[in-house]
């Protein structure tokens, strides 16, 4: 599994898209997670999001992924549709994903309002699709970070990562119970959508890192917006038990899987000020670089001078493989 490139997007996603509407204000575009419709009621904000690994908790991950997305966009994620595709009509599976599907919706605040649910054959795996939906009165865009700007990250890299590493792949990997314990933990912090509240009046951007990890999630801005994204050295957090458990699998915590984590830019006059906001929140953030007009021939990421202008293909795809 892998993202296209941007110019498979664009020539066979971005340019196809039906027929114009005046109350499209967001639509597809490479980087941009949700879209933003103008209603009478506001600014809806709408999110698609598909999850074939982590069978376990494929419904708690396709919850927080799909209402993350609506989050990070400034929105306020209310409702789901939710696809449910089986190998097989299994009772027992369909039993598991429904009950972590309305469990994460009741405790996220969210109402499953449709969907559909079948077996297909091919498939290898359960496959979850889920759409949800909300509004808000501030869409925030990947595509406006400004030059000065700090940015910011809350929680860390490689946070889903951890908690499917320890889910799928714990006979392979040689570390002790209470290591395992704290990763499976991880999957209670893969929701962002409290600190994308705290910070959505102020972001200039915002966006949560999922394929291709924290590192895939800065050239995806930095891309989108077009500037450079300039790290300060080792600034991006990695906790030790998601070290331990990417080092045992051979995968680099910056380029896997990172559902749980928000990168944020923001007004250099309001990063500290949205710093110790997020601290009353109880959420762990930290100022990782600033943002800075492009230097180079493309937009990149550049850290201890180096710079990073494709897009990253995750580490973690290669080990089902």
């Amino acid at each position: 599994m892998s993202k296209l490139s941007p110019a498979e997007l664009e020539q066979y996603v971005f340019s196809r898209t039906g027929d114009a509407n005046e109350n499209l204000l967001v639509g597809p575009r490479e980087a941009e997670d949700a879209a933003a419709i103008e209603t009478g009621a506001g600014t809806l904000v709408v999110s698609t999001d598909p999850v074939s690994l982590a069978v376990e908790r494929i419904g708690r991950i396709g919850v927080a992924v799909a209402s993350n997305d609506v989050a990070a966009s400034g929105g306020v994620p209310e409702y789901v549709v939710s696809t449910v595709l089986l190998p097989e009509l299994d009772e027992e599976v369909l039993d598991t994903i429904t009950r972590q599907l309305h469990a994460t919706c009741e405790r996220f605040g969210l109402t499953i309002v449709g969907g559909h649910t079948e077996s297909v054959a091919g498939l290898e795996r359960p496959l979850l699709s889920l759409t949800c939906l909300g509004y808000t009165d501030r869409f925030v865009s990947t595509t406006t970070a400004t030059p000065g700007d700090r940015v910011l990250l809350t929680k860390g890299a490689g946070i889903e990562a951890t908690a499917v590493l320890a889910s799928d792949f714990h006979e392979q990997i040689d570390a002790d119970e209470a290591t395992f314990e704290r990763a499976h933990s991880f999957f209670d912090e893969l929701s962002v959508m409290p600190e994308a509240a705290v910070c959505t009046p102020v972001a200039t951007a915002m966006h949560d890192p999922t394929e291709g990890g924290v590192l895939g999630g800065l050239v995806e801005i930095a891309r989108a917006s077009d500037t450079d994204l300039v790290l300060d050295g080792d600034a991006v957090p990695v906790r030790p038990t998601t070290r331990e458990l990417c080092a045992a699998m051979e995968v680099d915590p910056l380029r896997v899987l990172g559902s749980g984590a928000l990168l944020v830019t923001v007004p250099a006059d309001e990063a500290a000020g949205t710093l110790d906001a997020l601290d009353e929140e109880g959420i762990v953030a930290i100022d990782i670089g600033h943002v800075e007009a492009v230097s180079g021939t493309a937009p990149a990421v550049v850290r201890d001078g180096q710079r990073r202008t494709e897009m990253v293909q995750d580490g973690m795809y290669a080990l089902w493989d």
